[in-house]
């Protein structure tokens, strides 16, 4: 085989290199899912996205014989490492074909690189915050792909553990059919909580009553996130971003909030799956690709579950379980037929546990790994 070389990534076909490698990675993979290469662009340009002004970040592809074998990203996370006291850098977006030499070469640069910045552990992947993919999937390999979440080779897992990574934390994810009857601990919460009258279930009908309420969600998810391994809180042109970004394909009624004294205190987002969508248009939005995305979501039979939290002071007391039920009633209504969790934390417990309560299983498993440098 031919010789390996590292290039940082600077100039423009550089970066549509960086883009499209994993199109050419996964060519034979008819169940590959393919990014929205739109978000792409903005998600690696220095200039347009926000996470670059308090993370710094390398782009490295690999070359053998001069074509593009293999690339990767690295992070370091000043203001996550900062709120937490860590000196942790991150690897991430990284793909390859079946190659250990080509895989060697990369994470040991990154590695390099985080060491002489003053970092004392690697971890990934892991993005700028854990909205981005994380972790290598490593179980589950045969249920379908699904938007935001790693979509790697079986083999990436490996090559991971040959380099001498092993286990930082685990994601898991639901499946199950959406139950037509809910459990009767439900109904108990749900009559409870109606005769107190002490919470507002906020519930939308169109767009336009749905975006006042983005922003004060987001500000919401900063403060009930905020334990969560990997994330990191979002600054105001953040939110502004995040919610232009994820308005034209949300639909209102799959999005529940709940207020008290005219505050938002807890919320949940789902929304329809729009994988074969964004397979069917191999992930190019323009000119025509968004149609084919719209047209799949409103086939989709499946819901896919995003975000969602409570108010610290206000958990235990049924607020989740209002949405959640609310949310599934509406699902119901539009005939979904199953209901995806999108990624867990493995010590998520309370989480967990309520998607067991309607029966759901774990399908897949994800696996963020560390290795002290």
């Amino acid at each position: 085989m031919g010789e390996i070389t590292i290039k940082e990534v600077i100039t423009r076909r550089d970066l549509r290199d960086f883009i499209y490698l994993p199109e050419k990675v996964h060519r034979n993979d008819p169940e590959w899912l393919p990014p929205i290469y739109m978000d792409e662009w903005l998600l690696y340009d220095k200039k347009k996205n926000k996470s670059f002004g308090y993370a710094d970040g390398l782009l490295l592809l690999a070359y053998r014989d001069e074509r593009p074998a293999g690339r990767i990203m690295g992070i370091i996370n000043r203001r996550y490492n900062e709120i937490n006291n860590e000196n942790h850098g991150r690897f991430c977006f990284m793909e390859c074909n079946n190659d250990p030499e080509v895989f060697h070469a990369l994470i040991s640069r990154i590695e390099e690189w985080v060491r002489q910045n003053g970092m004392t552990r690697l971890v990934g992947p892991l993005g700028f915050s854990d909205k981005d993919p994380q972790g290598f999937q490593i179980e589950g390999f045969n249920y379908p792909q699904f938007i935001t979440s790693a979509n790697n080779s079986p083999y990436m897992v490996t090559l991971i553990e040959n380099e001498g990574y092993t286990k930082k934390v685990d994601l898991v994810n639901y499946l199950g059919e959406i139950p037509k009857e809910f459990p009767e601990v439900y109904h108990r919460v749900l009559e409870r909580i109606t005769n107190n009258r002490e919470f507002d279930i906020i519930e939308f009908r169109s767009k336009k009553e749905l975006k006042p309420y983005i922003i004060p969600i987001l500000e919401l998810m900063n403060d009930t996130f905020a334990e969560i391994y990997g994330f990191v809180p979002l600054n105001d042109k953040e939110k502004s971003e995040f919610a232009a970004r994820y308005m034209p394909i949300l639909d209102p009624k799959f999005i529940k909030a709940v207020g008290k004294d005219g505050k938002i205190i807890g919320f949940a987002i789902g929304m329809p799956d729009l994988s074969k969508g964004i397979k069917a248009c191999r992930g190019r939005l323009l000119p025509f690709g968004i149609l084919k995305v719209l047209r799949e979501s409103k086939r989709s039979r499946k819901l896919l579950m995003m975000l969602g939290g409570v108010r610290k002071e206000f958990r235990g007391k049924g607020i989740d379980v209002l949405m959640g039920v609310k949310i599934l009633k509406d699902a119901v209504d539009s005939r979904m037929e199953t209901i995806d969790s999108h990624l867990v934390l493995e010590d998520n417990v309370r989480m967990r546990g309520e998607y067991e309560r309607i029966g759901c299983r774990v399908v897949k498993k994800f696996r963020i790994f560390q290795k002290e440098l």
